[in-house]
């Protein structure tokens, strides 16, 4: 007969395979070619971008405002490599159809952990990257540049655009789930996120939408900002973020793989 702290500790590890499924992918993540060109891509965006700027500001004399040095770098991050994060993670399910029952589901771990060690990976190894070197920029501009900018303001900005990627992340891993091609499932995602920017873009302007936000990221960076207007934004990023999470992980859990 098992001791109660036997049973306790085994309690204890019920998570231990989400954990499992967590810790790998995020190494797996890292190690793809996709996220270091992302990576690659983004530093020299910004290196560029801000030698450029110091260039003009000592050269002309031109006052050159690290506003609008962040507000570019975040402008860039969104329409930028939003098809490199599709990419990155179209194919995190999907992608291990083959060997997904054998290797993975066999061995004690629920779909539902699967799913979810998945998901949350992703999220953190992209918004991870993403919000540090979004740090190290503003650090960067605050400097070298013509300091302009407001600390809470900064981080409003970088928070609401990363309410933005987690939509982006959240479809990719939802959609590879669903479907059993990865090439399928990026364009699906690619075409579904472009259509919705470009329909959300026709509302009217005092209402809160990603291609607001993006237009109003300097006057953020600066300190002058709807609170309200940006929590409204994040909040309806976050649901819609959980809404296909939870879609993806219930048809995920009912097909066959």
């Amino acid at each position: 007969m098992e001791s109660p702290s036997a049973v306790k500790l085994a309690k204890i590890k019920r998570w231990l395979p989400y954990w499992a499924v967590f810790q790998a992918d995020v190494r797996l993540t890292m190690r793809s070619w996709v996220y270091r060109t992302w990576v690659l891509l983004s530093v020299l965006a910004a290196v560029g971008f801000l030698l450029y700027r110091i260039g003009v500001y000592r050269g002309a004399g031109m006052v050159q405002h690290a506003s609008d040095l962040i507000s570019d770098l975040l402008r860039w991050t969104i329409l930028g490599s939003v098809t490199l994060i599709i990419v990155l993670t179209g194919g995190s399910i999907s992608s291990e159809r083959g060997t997904l029952a054998d290797s993975v589901l066999s061995r004690g771990i629920s779909r539902y952990q699967y799913f979810m060690g998945k998901w949350h990976a992703r999220l953190a190894a992209v918004l991870g990257t993403f919000l540090v070197m979004g740090l190290v920029a503003l650090a960067a501009s605050l400097f070298l540049l013509h300091e302009d900018l407001s600390l809470v303001g900064s981080l409003l900005a970088l928070l609401t655009v990363a309410a933005l990627l987690a939509v982006v992340i959240t479809c990719g891993v939802s959609v590879s789930a669903v479907v059993n091609s990865t090439l399928l499932g990026i364009a699906i995602v690619w075409m579904a996120l472009y259509g919705l920017g470009f329909a959300l873009a026709l509302l009217p302007s005092h209402l809160p939408s990603p291609d607001w936000a993006l237009h109003r990221l300097p006057y953020i960076i600066r300190g002058y900002y709807d609170l309200q207007a940006l929590g409204r934004l994040v909040g309806w990023s976050l649901a819609v973020s959980c809404g296909v999470a939870l879609v993806g992980l219930l048809y995920f859990a009912r097909r066959d793989v």
